[in-house]
């Protein structure tokens, strides 16, 4: 069994990518294959709308036309994986740029338009998503932040197949609160979720890979 992390935020080392590598780690707790992607290593654009994909008996039919460093890492996942970890910080009330160019040149070409809608992913594929945000619990559901989730999830389950959510709120954002203005919240508060509650989110990570990789 392998499984495919992706990390869809700019850093490689902190609260996504901990919690990406501890998902990795569950998996790999049951005899799993991992390996982990940083998709702002990467040089790559999200769809063009060129429709080449969409063309009946065509060269790119339910693969994506263009070329670039996505390319490659979009054919090992349709080729080997049996799970795929996509995590996302929350950017302005959405995952980054960088995680929905991923997810539309990965979703939209195998997508048909059939009624309902239809996929040609040749292979069932189990997706897990990892949110993690700034904002408390309630301050997501506030924000209407559980549309996007839901959503997204909807998307990965209908086309791959399987899909799951696991949401890590209140994070801290700065490594040193002393170099920026944080009226916003109380940096001693945001450090101590850091060194005290980040840890348990991982455990709960570490099992979420764990499941996925069960199951």
């Amino acid at each position: 069994m392998k499984v495919f992390a992706i990390n869809g935020s700019p850093r490689k080392g902190w609260n996504t990518a901990q919690l990406l590598s501890s998902a990795l780690e569950g998996a790999a707790s049951v005899g799993a294959e991992t390996k982990l992607i940083h998709l702002y290593d990467l040089n790559f654009k999200g769809c063009t709308s060129c429709l080449a994909c969409k063309i009946i008996d065509g060269k790119f039919a339910g693969r994506c036309a263009m070329q670039d460093d996505l390319t490659p890492l979009l054919l090992k996942i349709e080729q080997e994986a049996d799970i795929l970890l996509l995590g996302s910080p929350i950017y302005f009330g959405g995952m980054t740029g960088e995680s929905r160019s991923f997810m539309e040149r990965l979703l939209f070409a195998p997508m048909v338009y059939t009624k309902p809608p239809s996929s040609t992913f040749p292979r069932k594929i189990k997706t897990g998503l990892i949110y993690t945000m700034n904002v408390t619990e309630q301050g997501s559901q506030d924000r209407d932040y559980p549309v996007l989730y839901q959503t997204t999830q909807g998307y990965f389950a209908r086309i791959l197949g399987h899909a799951e959510t696991l949401c890590v709120y209140d994070t801290c954002q700065f490594p040193d609160f002393t170099k920026v203005i944080m009226d916003y919240a109380d940096p001693e508060y945001k450090i101590d979720r850091k060194q005290n509650v980040l840890p348990k989110e991982c455990q709960k990570a570490f099992s979420f890979g764990k499941q996925l990789a069960s199951g």
